[in-house]
């Protein structure tokens, strides 16, 4: 009996095999690689990394997925599956060899966000990260300063690692066909820090205040979190709109209010 999608667990599942093999080549398994699936759901791209790879974990919250998903992955390869959600998921529990992990997944689009600052935290035991996204989203965490889909997401990400859009993918490789695009992209956690943050939590804060009010130029939005001589200290003028900031801007900020 084949699974139907679950609409709470925002589950779509990829079918086309020419968009499946672009994801495997994008990706790139190798045999000592340790990777780490997301969400595999039926399993569309899990064989074809555990064949490339020879061992592969998964972690998968729907627990009739499951049995199917190993029975299809029988005898090619090292294969465990997690039930667990992966929002709750300590990721780095599964690098106790040293390896640093390559997650790889299909996040459902209603919990995106959170998903990626929870890998984002974990990111000391994280060699690099490949997900499919809504294209929009995508389109936010590489945008860059100046442009309409700047915000919050892109500084944050692009504070913590490098984003590289690789490419889209229709609705018709889906089923159910999601109503909008989707896109692969590859995260690297940055080696070394690009710009110093004293205070991450301050710096996420500012960076949130700003963007939760972009219309409002810089001195309005942040009057309550930053005393005014900060900005002469970090070179910002508090007539700017956030938008016009680089990260590595709103990291001047923040530590010259810290």
């Amino acid at each position: 009996m084949s699974h139907r999608p679950r609409k709470r667990f925002g589950q779509n599942f990829l079918h086309d095999p020419r968009v499946i093999e672009r994801i495997i080549g994008a990706i790139a398994p190798r045999p000592d690689d340790h990777l780490v699936e997301v969400g595999p759901g039926q399993g569309a791209i899990t064989l074809e990394l555990l064949k490339a790879a020879g061992r592969l974990e998964a972690v998968e919250l729907d627990r009739d997925l499951i049995e199917p998903l190993k029975a299809r992955c029988a005898g090619a390869g090292e294969f465990t599956v997690y039930q667990g959600d992966a929002l709750k998921f300590d990721f780095c529990s599964l690098a106790g060899d040293g390896r640093p992990l390559r997650l790889v997944g299909n996040l459902p689009y209603n919990i995106s966000t959170p998903l990626l600052f929870h890998f984002l935290d974990q990111s000391e035991c994280i060699a690099d990260m490949h997900f499919m996204l809504q294209k929009e989203v995508v389109d936010r965490m590489a945008a860059r300063p100046g442009s309409k889909t700047y915000g919050r997401l892109s500084v944050m990400l692009q504070t913590r690692c490098q984003v590289t859009p690789l490419f889209e993918i229709g609705p018709g490789a889906f089923n159910p066909p999601p109503k909008v695009d989707s896109a692969i992209v590859r995260l690297v956690p940055h080696a070394e820090p690009p710009f110093q943050v004293d205070d991450m939590a301050l710096f996420a804060g500012i960076v949130g205040q700003a963007f939760s009010q972009r219309r409002k130029t810089l001195r309005k939005s942040l009057k309550t979190l930053i005393p005014a001589e900060a900005f002469e200290r970090a070179g910002i003028d508090p007539a700017e709109r956030p938008e016009q900031l680089a990260p590595a801007d709103f990291a001047r900020l923040a530590n010259a209010a810290g």
